[in-house]
């Protein structure tokens, strides 16, 4: 039986390393990871680090397969990933992500993600982020709650270039742009869906519950609630993600049966 493709897409301010605890986990050598242009891999000329470019970037990528792809996304990659099953399902055989939240009409971003929004003060708090050498990187990844050596690969990999992706792809999202994203939230429901809930991490970076399972309706996506989950399980805590993504996959169809997407 042929195997699904499975696609890995990490977020802010990661790397592909973080990817490595959950590809063991799922004995998944042949999974492919995806960086995002500007977060682990250079940026093409020209591109705008967009919340709509970064879409569209993913889908050219998926695009490169020969057959729809498991589609995983973490952090900044979950809404990736989300923004893809809204607007080609015809690429994946299922979808994943633990950021769903951010889609809710009353989602409010961050209080760290409001200060890049705003000029001025987003430059200075990325240059204090991005801009110091790796003790000062390793100082910022444990202040954001990594621990161990995810929080080393992750500071190893920060640069200037992802500091100034970061600022252009929070602009492009100011709110009301993620509540008019998630408008679209039915057209994800062509295909197969899970909306991971981290419940250590709700409430903070993508949402509450209760906006997580909101998202996760309107996209016809199942839920698993997974208590002692926090944001960073792609290192900390891959086991359970792991046990609910094979779960999920182990009731779709085979991949030569998968049904298409509905126009």
């Amino acid at each position: 039986m042929p195997r699904t493709p499975l696609v890995l897409v990490h977020g802010n301010p990661e790397s592909a390393v973080v990817w490595g605890p959950v590809i063991g986990e799922l004995d998944r050598a042949d999974a492919v990871v995806l960086s995002p242009p500007g977060f682990g891999v250079p940026a093409p000329r020209g591109f705008d680090a967009s919340a709509t470019a970064y879409r569209d970037w993913l889908a050219s990528q998926l695009e490169l397969f020969r057959a729809p792809v498991d589609l995983v996304g973490h952090d900044w990659g979950g809404i990736h990933v989300a923004a893809l099953a809204m607007s080609r399902p015809d690429l994946v055989r299922s979808w994943a992500s633990d950021a769903l939240g951010v889609f809710a009409p009353d989602y409010d971003w961050h209080p760290r993600a409001q200060v890049w929004q705003q000029e001025g003060a987003g430059e200075a708090s990325v240059e204090e982020i991005w801009g110091g050498d790796l003790q000062q990187r390793l100082a910022v990844t444990s202040a954001l709650g990594m621990t161990g050596r995810m929080a080393e690969r992750v500071a190893a990999g920060m640069d200037p270039e992802m500091g100034r992706a970061v600022l252009k792809l929070l602009r492009s999202a100011r709110q009301p742009a993620m509540s008019d994203a998630g408008q679209l939230l039915p057209n994800a429901a062509r295909r197969p869906g899970l909306a991971i809930i981290a419940v250590d991490d709700v409430g903070r970076a993508s949402g509450t519950v209760e906006q997580h399972e909101w998202a996760a309706r309107k996209a016809g996506a199942r839920t698993v609630h997974l208590e002692g989950v926090g944001h960073w399980w792609p290192e900390e805590t891959p086991a359970p993600v792991a046990d609910a993504l094979t779960a999920f996959w182990a009731e779709l169809p085979s991949p030569d049966r998968a049904p298409a997407a509905r126009s």
